[in-house]
């Protein structure tokens, strides 16, 4: 029974993450979800109550992972340097926010559409689904911003604040961009290795960051 419950909640999540991104929190109803996931009203609001909580859930169940992997990477940066008595480098701190993303885009199923989903909700005019994805978002952006003004001493906080929502929206469009092969013209490849694109984009970014 256990694992039967734990399919129906992973069905409805799956189903709910790619109606959202396609549709939209408001336009998605959760009869569309319930066909969509092949269960009935009564599993939605048994595993999660409302249709606002189902739309946490779907980011919870993503953030959660990439952002463990994120704080820990970025907390070993920041301890290294000061063991080392030096300043932690830009470069570095950026891949650490940067390089889970592009790993999860490329090896997690529903990734595509669970980006489309964080885009769309960042351009909503609704307050409560912006904090929702802000409270998964917020703790990790605070950290990297945080270590990258110690590695940066030499440039205010607030233009590291801009440039790093610059990162953000160069990676976000760009993993969006995959998928759409008609935006690249003649005898431009795709890039799809995981390290390789973490590389460019660290590389753009960095550049950009470090900028006098």
């Amino acid at each position: 029974m256990k694992v039967n419950q734990r399919d129906t909640k992973t069905r409805i999540l799956d189903s709910a993450e790619r109606l959202f991104a396609g549709k939209g929190f408001h336009n998605t109803s959760l009869r569309d979800i319930t066909k969509d996931a092949g269960v009935n009203l009564a599993a939605v609001n048994y595993h999660f109550g409302s249709k606002e909580s189902l739309f946490e859930e779907v980011f919870k169940r993503h953030f959660l992972p990439v952002n463990r992997i994120r704080l820990g990477k970025l907390e070993e940066i920041r301890d290294n340097a000061a063991r080392d008595r030096s300043r932690p480098a830009a470069r570095e701190v950026l891949r650490a926010f940067i390089a889970p993303v592009v790993h999860f885009r490329k090896t997690e199923p529903g990734a595509t559409a669970f980006i489309t989903l964080v885009i769309r909700t960042m351009s909503e005019h609704d307050d409560r689904l912006r904090e929702i994805l802000m409270g998964y978002f917020r703790p990790t952006f605070l950290l990297c911003l945080d270590i990258l003004c110690e590695a940066l001493p030499q440039i205010p906080a607030g233009v590291l604040f801009w440039r790093l929502q610059f990162s953000i929206g160069t990676m976000s469009h760009t993993l969006h961009m995959l998928d759409q092969s008609r935006m690249f013209p003649e005898g431009v490849v795709p890039v799809y290795d995981v390290d390789s694109m973490t590389d460019m984009i660290v590389s753009f970014v960095t550049a950009g960051m470090e900028t006098q």
